[in-house]
């Protein structure tokens, strides 16, 4: 099957894609890690998704939206499958469960808890149960909080003398784990290059397994503390619009879930400027990806 042109214009960036068929409707919604690897694949070897076949003959048109990562793409992918079934998605709102942490500095049981309920939780929400259980491994191997409490077992006494953490540094390791929570910049870099160099000391003493399991926590640990604004509850509710080259693109931020992605030919439009700040250019680096696309299918 030819794919269409527009396909070779896709960014290889993370991102959520629509493709239509030749009246317009929505057929699929999916999220990739490249926008352009992804949905090139539909027109190659199916492979075990032989069930698409009859999807693929239709699609006439391919959009995307461009996004700063992988958690932020399906994030975005959850919010619009939440709002609206396409007829080929299975799913609604995707395969990952929300999943929040509360971060407990207190005595009697310190350390990273995993919670669904938003009302326990300091950070979060987090898309993917596995990953946020892996990162969460990973940062206290790190700043190994659990073993700094006031009542621990007798093992977790010697695993408090193996990493050398006392009481009095509860405070200071609870620190740390906030900062990386909170995307912080140093605590992040900080983090992943502890993580590097365990990766890189198993691999030196040829202990591949181990290196192995390092390399996915410092995957997760990148999924957990990359850019994701398609769901933040604190956020204020809002519409978002970009324009380029005779296209708006425009979504809704609702309840701190960004969705409502639609696109049109027109004039600019003379509320653009209402566009938040924090919006403005996913906005616009929309738009242009929308209108370069148009131009490809054009011609």
């Amino acid at each position: 099957m030819k794919q269409p042109p527009e396909i070779s214009r896709l960014p290889r960036e993370p991102g959520v894609y629509r493709f239509r068929d030749a009246a317009g409707r929505v057929l699929y919604i999916g999220r990739a890690t490249d926008l352009r690897a992804r949905t090139a694949s539909y027109f190659g070897n199916l492979g075990n998704r032989p069930h698409l076949v009859h999807m693929v003959r239709r699609i006439a048109r391919v959009e995307a939206v461009a996004c700063a990562s992988v958690h932020e793409a399906a994030w975005l992918e959850r919010n619009l499958l939440e709002d609206r079934m396409p007829r080929w998605n299975r799913t609604p709102g995707g395969q990952e469960v929300p999943l929040y942490l509360r971060l407990d500095a207190g005595p009697a049981t310190p350390g990273l808890h995993l919670t669904h309920l938003p009302e326990k939780a300091t950070h979060g929400p987090f898309l993917g149960g596995l990953r946020t259980r892996v990162a969460v491994r990973a940062l206290q191997k790190i700043n190994p909080l659990p073993y700094a409490g006031a009542t621990l077992t007798g093992a977790e006494r010697e695993m408090a003398t193996l990493y050398g953490v006392r009481p009095e540094d509860r405070d200071r390791l609870a620190r740390a784990l906030a900062e990386v929570l909170d995307r912080r910049p140093q605590a992040v870099r900080e983090a992943l290059e502890a993580l590097t160099k365990r990766r890189d000391q198993a691999s030196a003493a040829l202990d591949f397994e181990r290196a192995g399991k390092v390399q996915e926590e410092i995957e997760a640990v990148e999924w957990l503390t990359s850019v994701q604004r398609a769901f933040r509850p604190a956020a204020e509710d809002c519409e978002v619009h970009g324009w380029a080259d005779g296209v708006l693109v425009s979504f809704t931020v609702r309840g701190g879930r960004l969705a409502g992605w639609r696109q049109r030919r027109c004039a600019p439009p003379p509320h653009l400027s209402r566009t938040p700040p924090i919006w403005q250019s996913f906005a616009q680096r929309n738009a242009e990806l929308a209108a370069g696309l148009q131009v490809t299918a054009r011609s």
